[in-house]
């Protein structure tokens, strides 16, 4: 059996997990790079001040972040696609089910290999990278390693599992230029923009610091190259790539998506039609900055916006996530059988 791990930021399920959530995050190393020694107490305060401002953004997403349940369906239809063979697990970054609970429940079947597969099609080592970190440090600490687990079958037997030290680990780092991904994209717009010939494609992705960028990172040219595919489905129609979300005084990937709007706006532009390009399931980003903020301001000046949904459960987005997860296994089993 093979044990496929969905990889996801998470969200404050409840408006009092919005602080320990914030904490979890602002904590990580690999996004924001305090000295160590004063990583944690930052975080703590930083999360504290922070929480009072987002809590109104919950309060107006209904109390809590979707992504749970949102990544949660993935996988269920995830694991529908790939069959009994497999075992589709959960693991979020920054709350629950986080990653050893995602383990824990892993290894309750007899998986023989692991493939992380992470709902971020654009790698970056603040998003990917810091999800394949916290696995590799679980994963070092909990692993059987060799470990006995008896399951008890629902006719009562008991049934021993026994796993190897030497269990292989598959890692899935980005996805943003697959056909299949590129295709899931492409029918989501027409589906919620029939007369897309009318609109501007503005695209927004989550702002990452210039520093990061500068440091070798490939989200930016990644994401420049997802769009670059989606277009070329869709001929004669003005586009433009923005980025969100900024936190803190650094120089953050720009454009941002709100002053691009506006200028659109000021030069005519009528019809707008907001795409993410890097979310795969609904969050603060989409549901508050997009939806709320941005949404709100242009159509206060007459303007046609419309947001088109992340792809959550959408048919393709789930068959491109089936061939990704076969194309991985298959390739890394050649390479293995090969040395």
């Amino acid at each position: 059996m093979t044990g496929v791990v969905l990889l996801n930021m998470g969200g404050p399920d409840s408006l009092q997990a919005i602080q320990p959530f914030l904490y979890n995050l602002f904590s990580d190393h690999d996004i924001i790079r305090f000295p160590r020694p004063l990583q944690k107490p930052l975080a703590w305060l930083i999360s504290r001040l922070r929480a009072k401002k987002t809590r109104h953004y919950y309060e107006i997403m209904g109390g809590k972040s979707p992504q749970r349940e949102q990544t949660q369906a993935q996988a269920q239809a995830l694991q529908r696609a790939l069959g009994e063979d497999f075992k589709v697990v959960v693991a979020l970054r920054y709350w629950h089910p986080t990653t050893e609970e995602a383990l824990q429940e892993l290894f309750k079947s007899p998986v023989e290999r692991v493939l992380l597969l992470p709902l971020y099609p654009q790698y970056s080592r603040t998003t990917t990278g810091s999800s394949f970190n916290e696995f590799d440090r679980v994963f070092r600490r909990i692993s059987p390693k060799g470990k006995r687990f008896v399951l008890t079958t629902l006719k009562g037997q008991e049934r021993a599992y026994f796993y190897s030290s030497a269990m292989p680990v598959y890692k899935v780092s980005c996805y943003h230029e697959h056909p299949t991904y590129i295709r899931a994209m492409v029918e989501n717009i027409k589906e919620h923009l029939p007369r897309w010939e009318e609109y501007f494609f503005l695209f927004t992705a989550h702002s990452l610091p210039l520093s990061i960028i500068k440091e070798g990172d490939p989200y930016q040219r990644q994401t420049e190259r997802t769009v670059g595919l989606i277009m070329e489905h869709f001929p004669g129609v003005g586009h433009a790539l923005g980025y969100q979300s900024k936190v803190g005084p650094t120089r953050w990937l720009e454009p941002f998506t709100d002053r691009l709007l506006e200028e659109l706006i000021a030069s005519g532009v009528r019809k707008v039609a907001v795409i993410p390009v890097s979310f795969t399931c609904e969050h603060s980003e989409t549901l508050y900055e997009l939806d709320h903020l941005y949404g709100s301001m242009a159509r206060e000046k007459g303007v046609d916006f419309v947001r088109v949904p992340t792809l959550k459960t959408h048919p393709t987005y789930i068959q491109a996530l089936k061939e990704i997860t076969l194309q991985t296994i298959s390739n890394c089993e050649k390479i293995k059988g090969i040395s």
